[in-house]
């Protein structure tokens, strides 16, 4: 198969369309024809080395981590998928033709769902989804603010957040605020703009996904008892603020949020936005161009 193959870690110069052997699934893995997989910043810092010492590449290497394809084969004690099934999910390796994936981290594609633009949806909806019911344990009525909000993973939490109830208040730059409203929130934050900051009442949670210098303001808005959940790490300053709770979320895997996720998007109640797609030869460039940002995720089609 072709694939994006890294020998080293550093920028996107490292990263070769070439031959690489084809994957074969293990006894509960699932290989799949590779529809479309998409970038995310994870796959930036892990190509740079920046996650080595938590996701380290095997050189010579393939990573990538959202999925979207069509299963060609079903290891032995694989149970509720077949040959040609749509499925996605998160994986590891997808910058390919094929890949393997636990069969238990799969779902089957909802049939509204374009094939391709499926791969948007994994890693930044399972985040989001998982940055406020595991990290910030929203409940009814609590306020809560979610910074990058118009970032894919931060829509995800906001409309999540939404669903249980919660006050929600989208925090972005001034340059998003008028995009911002969209999100139908309670009240839109400009966060780079000390006095909109300032004039935050307390709450009950942030859930964050830009942490910086935002999150080591943002804490100090946190009641006493409260939560900070990041996607990030803590804020530098954290310790200076002992009655916060600070929850670090890592996603993981669960095809039950991925499908609630993704009837979101098909019910048009959560929009994913996709900036540009490309082929999967070009990932290169791809990353090169997402280094200068893109509104939105970018798809890489082999």
């Amino acid at each position: 198969m072709k694939a994006i193959v890294v020998s080293q870690y550093g920028g996107p110069e490292v990263m070769e369309y070439k031959d690489y052997p084809d994957p074969s699934p293990g006894p509960d893995e699932v290989l799949v024809r590779v529809a479309a997989t998409s970038i995310n910043p994870f796959d930036l810092m892990r190509r740079s080395g920046q996650a080595k010492d938590f996701a380290p590449i095997a050189f010579p290497g393939v990573f990538g981590v959202d999925v979207a394809g069509t299963v060609v084969g079903c290891g032995k004690n694989v149970r509720g998928f077949s040959v040609g099934d749509r499925v996605f999910g998160m994986a590891d390796r997808t910058y390919a033709e094929l890949c393997v994936v636990k069969a238990e981290s799969l779902a089957k594609i909802p049939a509204p769902l374009d094939l391709i633009e499926a791969a948007a949806i994994p890693l930044v909806t399972t985040t989001g989804y998982q940055l406020i019911m595991r990290g910030a344990l929203v409940q009814p009525g609590q306020s809560v603010l979610v910074t990058g909000a118009v970032g894919s993973v931060g829509r995800s939490a906001v409309f999540t957040a939404k669903s249980l109830g919660a006050k929600v208040f989208a925090g972005v730059r001034k340059a998003q605020v008028e995009q911002a409203k969209a999100l139908d929130v309670a009240g839109v934050v400009a966060l780079d703009d000390k006095d909109d900051v300032a004039a935050l009442r307390t709450l009950d949670a942030v859930a964050d996904t830009v942490n910086g210098a935002t999150a080591e303001l943002l804490i100090g808005k946190v009641k006493g008892g409260g939560l900070f959940a990041s996607v990030l790490g803590p804020p530098k300053n954290s310790a200076q603020f002992p009655a916060v709770k600070v929850v670090p979320i890592y996603s993981q895997p669960d095809p039950k949020a991925l499908l609630q996720m993704a009837k979101a998007v098909t019910e048009g109640k959560l929009t994913i936005p996709i900036a540009a797609k490309r082929a999967l030869k070009d990932a290169a460039e791809a990353h090169a161009e997402m280094a200068k940002g893109f509104n939105g995720k970018v798809l890489l089609v082999p």
